[in-house]
């Protein structure tokens, strides 16, 4: 990709953005804002019954509470797998025995740099939740069944979430 006139245009405390113009094909240069963001890692606890612990969460940009996964921001260069650990304990207190990839997720490739990388985690143990003070959290335990139900007919909206329930039917049959 060939750019030019790269500059930061703002520092922000979760996400900077990043101008530029990019040469498009024969078409000629195109300006574009990328949001850049460390990335993440969220992880999908399965019990042992088969049952899945999801987040209520409220999150101020969609106006709501959505159900998710836990799911966490990257530190500079963190292990995503130690961060879906960290954030499993910390947003549920569930500590996984494993915790199998499920592969990235481009959130918004259109305007996002973010990666998120899926987890599912297996040989849960209970201890307890410390969210962090700005976070809205309640967990919901449900059927893996009932949760990719919801994904499927729209009650879940979350992107990482949809895509972790569909990547984990392989795991789960």
């Amino acid at each position: 990709m060939e750019t030019k006139n790269r500059q930061m245009i703002f520092h922000g405390l979760v996400v900077d953005v990043e101008q530029m113009d990019v040469m498009i094909g024969n078409q000629g240069w195109y300006t574009y804002q990328i949001v850049r963001h460390p990335g993440g890692a969220a992880v999908l606890p399965v019990h042992e019954d088969g049952s899945v612990t999801l987040i209520r969460q409220l999150r101020p940009a969609a106006d709501d509470f959505l159900l998710e996964l836990p799911a966490g921001r990257l530190a500079p260069a963190e292990d995503p797998k130690l961060a879906a650990a960290r954030e499993l304990v910390e947003e549920t207190g569930l500590t996984a025995g494993a915790l199998v990839p499920l592969g990235i997720l481009h959130s918004s490739p259109g305007v996002f740099d973010e990666v998120i990388h899926l987890f599912l985690a297996k040989g849960l143990t209970q201890g307890e939740a410390d969210p962090e003070d700005y976070e809205d959290i309640a967990c919901v335990r449900l059927p893996y069944a009932e949760a990719l139900g919801m994904a499927i007919d729209g009650r879940i909206t979350d992107g990482k979430t949809i895509t972790a329930l569909l990547r984990a039917q392989r795991h789960l049959s």
